[in-house]
């Protein structure tokens, strides 16, 4: 008796497709899904990464140019001498940190470059 019906390997490899769609097309999704987010959030978190960084570094900047200018005026206060400048000369030391300060501030002012309007 003949039946309508195709052989095993034949009926195995249907099943197989029929079977397999659901996970081509997760496969699918997924693929779209991680190439949209490596295309939006890589350079976003690329970004922050560099804001962050950025931030604390200049934080830390910040803090370590003060600490050596408080260490510059603390350290010239000690080696002063007192017969030039007094007994209490801690004015000198500002005053020397101070020069300091405007002359590295003049010489990179005199630096700049005009801006195009």
């Amino acid at each position: 008796m003949a039946s309508d019906r195709p052989p095993a390997s034949a009926r195995l490899a249907s099943e197989v497709r029929t079977d397999d769609w659901p996970a081509q097309a997760a496969d699918t999704i997924e693929r779209v899904v991680g190439s949209v987010r490596d295309k939006t959030t890589g350079p976003a978190i690329t970004a922050v990464r560099g804001l962050v960084y950025g931030t604390f570094a200049l934080l830390v900047g910040t803090m370590v140019a003060v600490l050596l200018a408080v260490a510059a005026v603390r350290a010239l206060d000690a080696y002063l001498p007192s017969a030039i400048f007094g007994d209490e000369h801690v004015w000198a030391a500002h005053g020397i940190v101070g020069l300091l300060f405007t002359l590295v501030g003049a010489l990179l002012w005199s630096k700049r470059t005009a801006r195009d309007r």
